[in-house]
C-alpha cells in the first residue's frame, strides 16, 4: 500500500530522532570561517572528498582572502593550487567567475538569498543550500551523493534528479531541522548506509527503512 504523505512525515520525524541519537556529532565536514571560504570549498568538493578539500583550502584561503583576490588571480596558478581536488580547470573557472560576479554585483560579499546564490557561476541548488544552512543559519537541505542515496533507500524521496529529491524532502522533513538533517543523512551515508554493502544489521533506522536490498549479517 502506498504510504500517505502524513505517514511519511511521521516516519521521517522518527528517522531524524533516531539519527540524532546515532550521530550526535553530525556537522558539516568542510573547514571554513567565512561564507566566501565555504563557497569556494563547496565548489572544490564536487566529485572530491571533503578531507582532500580540507588539505587544500588552508593555503588557498590565506592567499585569497577576498573575492577580489580570486578575480586578480592568475588562472594557471589557481589551477595548480586546486589541482588535487580534480576537474581543476572547471573548478578554477567556476571560482573565478563566481568571484567576479560577487565583486560586480554584490560588493564582493556572498549574498544571503537562494536566488542570488544560484545566479552565481558554478553555484547550483546544492551549493547554495550548503551556504544558506551553514554560513547563514537558514534551514536548507543540500542533496549531495550521500543524501541522494540514503533518502531514496529510506523511501523519503525518489528521483534521478537531485533537485527533485530536494523538493520531495522539503515536503516531508521538519523545516527547522533541514540543515541538521542534511548532516545526519550524510553521516549515516558515510558510516553505515554506504553505497556498496551497507551495514544494514547495524543500522539505527533499520526498522524504519523500506529498502528491499538490505544486507544480511556477515
Amino acid at each position: 500500500m502506498r504510504e500517505s504523505r502524513e505517514a511519511k512525515r511521521a516516519r521521517a520525524r522518527k528517522i531524524v530522532r533516531a539519527l540524532k541519537k546515532a550521530y550526535p556529532d553530525a556537522k558539516i565536514a568542510l573547514d571554513f570561517e567565512t561564507p566566501l571560504e565555504l563557497l569556494v570549498a563547496t565548489i572544490l568538493s564536487a566529485q572530491c572528498t571533503d578531507e582532500r578539500v580540507n588539505t587544500v583550502t588552508p593555503a588557498l584561503f590565506k592567499k585569497y582572502p577576498s573575492a577580489r583576490d580570486y578575480v586578480r588571480a592568475e588562472a594557471a596558478a589557481l589551477e595548480q593550487e586546486v589541482r588535487s581536488t580534480g576537474f581543476y580547470r572547471a573548478k578554477t573557472r567556476s571560482i573565478m567567475g563566481m568571484a567576479k560576479a560577487l565583486v560586480d554585483d554584490h560588493g564582493g560579499e556572498v549574498p544571503r538569498t537562494r536566488e542570488a546564490l544560484t545566479s552565481l557561476p558554478g553555484v547550483g541548488l546544492k551549493t547554495a543550500n550548503v551556504i544558506l544552512g551553514n554560513a547563514f543559519g537558514e534551514p536548507a537541505i543540500a542533496v549531495d551523493t550521500h543524501v541522494f542515496r540514503v533518502s531514496q533507500r529510506l523511501g523519503l524521496a525518489r528521483s534521478e534528479d537531485p533537485d527533485e529529491i530536494h523538493d520531495q524532502l522539503v515536503e516531508v522533513l521538519p523545516r527547522r531541522e533541514w540543515t541538521l538533517t542534511t548532516h545526519l543523512l550524510q553521516s549515516h551515508g558515510r558510516r553505515c548506509c554506504v553505497a556498496r554493502k551497507p551495514l544494514c544489521p547495524e543500522c539505527p533506522v533499520l526498522a524504519l527503512c523500506p529498502w528491499p536490498g538490505k544486507t544480511k549479517i556477515r
